[in-house]
């Protein structure tokens, strides 16, 4: 458990070193791109804005179906939908939880062990048996199936492993962690309708659900979590820059969207030259940002003899990365070269803290700091004046 100071941190505050009209922040959620007169619409607690821009950086990222998992509305919304789902976990006997990609899995795995844990560490060293039997006992535990779970937790698999992106031999190993805390999966099925509709979205978060499957099948649940896949924030962007799956297409080697005109960018999980994955953020950054400061060069003849030379190019390389987390202390992983990541090893890099000791040096910039030796803050070619960011509430 982590306090929530760890996981929210104020935008503003961080930003605070930057004073306007070098930097602006605006609290409210985009509403309409305008790419051809260069204007971003913005609806907020201060009411309806237009700002027209010179460079434009879209990072909107991607709602989830369950609340549970991002900022599809602000903190508060988040940390409310929290809150009303550990009440229910109180009472609950009955869990479906559709999609086996990483976030499908490590939150069965977090309610299994939370829920269906064998005995508590209180229970095992302070119970009445001998010592030899409380070890021998807890030894049985450790390598066997929960047989009788406190809640029937089951987890949905559209595909013949759970995992995809992780091998055969990977996903068995996840399997076998999940099922000694209780975890049931169903593969090669995916979830057809839920009823009632809506189940598990931000108003029906709690609802007692019938989940039908594509084989005719039906789960009854007392929560139902959708946890596949993500919706990228692209509602305010015209559908010509869009993509079929509704990202916004830019070059995925400079990341510039080009059929929006100049200086117009996009990164993260809005975007579509990458799989969405919190480590390529790291490689796209610096591209982003030295791609904008050439081009901020370029688009003035007093800039162009300080422009770097040529564009950093973004490389996703072939080598998909995951760290899956699977209850308080085992994990199943492969990265950075390394197929088969130890338990301890996972446990130490995401289960210990899931990254939260970077957030704040992440979002204060200093990992981009060696990447940016010619940026300043809010130069805007010829035009000048400053920056300004969009927090988007979706």
């Amino acid at each position: 458990m982590f306090r929530q100071e760890r996981l929210f941190l104020s935008i503003a505050r961080l930003f605070a070193r930057y004073s306007e009209p070098k930097f602006r922040f605006i609290h409210g959620t985009a509403t309409k791109l305008d790419h051809i007169k260069r204007i971003v619409s913005i609806s907020g607690s201060a009411g309806d804005l237009d700002i027209d821009y010179y460079a434009l950086v879209i990072a909107t990222g991607a709602s989830t179906p369950s609340p549970l998992y991002g900022l599809n509305q602000d903190a508060e919304d988040l940390r409310m939908s929290w809150k009303i789902f550990r009440k229910a976990l109180l009472t609950v006997k009955t869990i479906v939880i559709a999609g086996a990609g990483p976030a499908g899995v490590e939150t069965a795995a977090e309610l299994g062990e939370w829920l269906n844990s064998h005995s508590s560490w209180y229970s095992y060293w302070c119970g009445e048996r001998s010592f030899r039997a409380r070890v021998r006992s807890k030894w049985k535990e450790l390598g066997r199936e929960s047989a009788d779970p406190k809640v029937s937790i089951t987890v949905v698999a559209a595909g013949p492993q759970i995992l995809p992106d992780l091998s055969r031999k990977l996903a068995k190993k996840a399997e076998r962690y999940l099922a000694k805390l209780g975890v049931t999966v169903i593969k090669n099925v995916r979830v057809k309708s839920v009823k009632p509709e809506g189940a598990g979205t931000r108003d029906k978060l709690t609802s007692k659900t019938t989940v039908t499957l594509e084989d005719g099948k039906t789960l009854e649940a007392d929560l139902y979590i959708p946890a596949m896949g993500t919706i990228p924030n692209t509602r305010f962007v015209h559908k010509s820059l869009l993509t079929s799956k509704g990202l916004v297409e830019n070059n995925p080697m400079t990341l510039r969207v080009e059929r929006a005109g100049s200086l117009v960018y996009a990164v993260g999980d809005v975007a579509s030259y990458s799989h969405p994955s919190i480590h390529l953020i790291f490689r796209a950054i610096p591209v982003l940002c030295h791609n904008l400061e050439r081009d901020l060069y370029l688009a003035t003849n007093e800039g162009k003899r300080l422009a770097p030379a040529k564009d950093l190019i973004f490389t996703e390389h072939g080598d998909r990365s995951h760290l899956v987390v699977i209850g308080r202390s085992k994990g199943v992983g492969a990265t950075h070269g390394l197929r088969n990541w130890p338990n301890t090893a996972v446990w130490l890099v995401k289960g210990k803290s899931y990254y939260t000791w970077t957030t704040l040096a992440v979002l204060s910039g200093i990992p981009w700091n060696s990447s940016f030796r010619h940026v300043t803050p809010g130069r805007r070619g010829a035009r000048g004046g400053g920056a300004e960011s969009v927090h988007d509430d979706r």
